[in-house]
Formats: structure tokens, C-alpha cells, sequence
């Protein structure tokens, strides 16, 4: 941290990797653009949301033989970013062919991910290199990858599930050893064009927050249609979750096509019931006949 900010500039650096990272917000491009580092070879990813109602990372990757007159253009064309991340090579061994090609990966990658909004126009064509360049080149990738993640940036990681119930309709007939109590079901609210879309077009539910403590305890999903519905129409078998962008949202991933209930009218819920997630016993899903029926005091 040059200048001793945890927020502003920081300088990234690893143990016998040629390689150097340099992070920081958009506001100190002006007084850091000068650094030396910019006028090499390199690669670079801005990254920011376009609206506050954003679910995921808007992100720019590009290469420049000098990334300070690229990033001087993305400063006045593009007000997205409210952050940028330059690699280069400390002994200025990158040259265009591969920075090219370090683009033209990180791009594939960020679009196999699916953990953001791509900013790129066009995909780029993957530039040819030797086989000793290309070994070089994957192996600078490499570091890149593990670097990102550390400064906030997982559009590039492929989501893990963080837990995989992998439950089965058959097994939803009768789930075996649930109390009453036992919260394994979440509500969500959806407005119709999500729904149809999303839970039953996709098979999936995005972007949810979900308390740590009840990540290992989910095992299905209902959706809530909002208004003019008001109810409760269709639920799932969960079979894992994963995380969704970068903000501590999660998608929960269906084992099977959702299946029809009730419906459960919104009935004499107090207002404002279903603003936003709730949890419920699955039992108590398959026998409710109003929203009430549905909550109960977490176990």
C-alpha cells in the first residue's frame, strides 16, 4: 500500500513470479497513472455495478502495449468502474501476443462462470503462440487467478456449491426425520416475469441472501408470486447451492423441474410478509392452506 490506504492503491507482488498486480479505485487513476508500470505490456479488468440495482459485477477486460493510454480512455468513456486491476511483467516480458492472449482467457472464462455482466463488445479470436509461450503464458494466468479472488474479484472463479442437498421429489412425498420444527424450506418472493423465467424456465433461484446457519439446512424451495397472485404456486427439490456474484448472494439450483402446490393464498398475512425470503418447514408447505400456516419459531 504506497501510500499507506487499505482502500486506495495497493501493489501486488508474489515470490518468483515475474508477474506484478496493481489495484486501485477509480478515483485515484489521475494521480496514479504515472506510475511507471502502466507504461508497459499488460492486461487489465475494470469493474463496477452500472445500476444500485445490479445483481452482479459489470466487468472489462483488456490488454493495451501501454495499459495507461487504454485505461485513460476507459476513464472517459466508460463510468461504470469503480475500480481497476492492471497485470504486467516486472522484467517487461509480456509483449501483445500474449496479453492478447491472456484477454482472450480471461474473457472465455469470465463468460463460462456466469458470475457477471461482460462489458466487451466482441469475443476475441485466441491468438496463436508458441508451445513454450503458451506454457509461459498459462502459467502467469494461473497467478493472475489466484490473486483475483484475494482483491474482492470472483468474476473469473467457477461458483462451488457450498452445500448439495441433492434432495428428490420422491423423497419430498415423505421426508424422512424432519420435526415440525425443523426449518428446510425457503420461501422466496418472485414477480411474474422472474418467475417464469428463472424458477421455472432455468430451474433456479438467484440472488438470494441466506444466514450462514441455514445454508446446510435448506432442502427446498417455494416461490411466492406477488401481486395480482398473492400466493404461494410452485415448489422445488433443492439439489445444491452455490454463490452468486460477488456480494454474499447465493443461487440455489433445482434437482428437478418445479412442481405445482396449493396454491397458498397470502390470506390474512400481516403486510409485508413476503418483502423478502422466509423459512418454513416442509411439512408444514404440504399442508398449509394460508401464508400463517407456514411460519413457525426457528429451531
Amino acid at each position: 500500500m504506497p501510500d499507506g490506504d487499505p482502500e486506495g492503491v495497493r501493489v501486488i507482488d508474489r515470490m518468483n513470479w515475474t508477474g506484478l498486480g496493481i489495484i486501485f479505485p477509480r478515483e485515484k487513476w489521475p494521480e496514479t497513472k504515472q506510475r511507471a508500470e502502466f507504461s508497459r505490456t499488460g492486461i487489465y479488468i475494470l469493474s463496477g455495478y452500472k445500476s444500485g440495482e445490479d445483481e452482479l459485477p459489470t466487468i472489462y477486460v483488456g490488454e493495451g502495449d501501454v495499459v495507461r493510454n487504454r485505461i485513460d480512455s476507459h476513464f472517459q468513456a466508460k463510468d461504470f468502474w469503480d475500480r481497476a486491476i492492471v497485470f504486467t511483467a516486472s522484467n517487461n516480458s509480456l509483449n501483445k501476443a500474449h496479453a492478447k492472449w491472456l484477454e482472450f482467457s480471461l474473457i472465455d472464462r469470465a463468460l463460462q462462470a456466469n458470475r457477471c455482466i461482460l462489458d466487451n463488445g466482441t469475443e476475441p479470436q485466441e491468438p496463436g503462440l508458441s508451445e513454450a509461450e503458451r506454457a509461459d503464458t498459462e502459467g502467469f494466468l494461473r497467478e493472475v487467478l489466484q490473486i483475483l479472488p484475494l482483491v474482492g474479484i470472483r468474476a473469473f472463479e467457477f461458483p462451488k456449491p457450498v452445500t448439495a442437498p441433492h434432495v428428490h421429489l420422491p423423497a419430498a412425498v415423505h421426508p424422512p426425520d424432519h420435526s415440525r420444527e425443523q426449518l428446510d424450506t425457503v420461501i422466496v418472493p418472485a414477480q411474474q416475469e422472474g418467475f417464469q423465467r428463472v424458477f421455472l424456465g432455468e430451474n433456479c433461484w438467484y440472488a438470494i441472501r441466506i444466514s450462514g446457519g441455514m445454508l446446510q439446512r435448506i432442502k427446498f424451495i417455494a416461490a411466492y408470486r406477488s401481486q395480482p397472485e398473492s400466493k404461494i404456486t410452485h415448489y422445488a427439490p433443492v439439489d445444491h447451492i452455490e454463490p452468486y456474484g460477488e456480494d454474499g448472494k447465493y443461487r440455489l439450483v433445482f434437482s428437478e423441474s418445479a412442481k405445482e402446490i396449493g396454491p397458498i393464498p397470502f390470506g390474512d398475512a400481516p403486510m409485508g410478509s413476503m418483502q423478502g425470503p422466509r423459512y418454513t418447514n416442509f411439512d408444514r408447505l404440504m399442508k398449509a392452506k394460508k401464508l400463517t400456516d407456514l411460519f413457525v419459531q426457528r429451531a
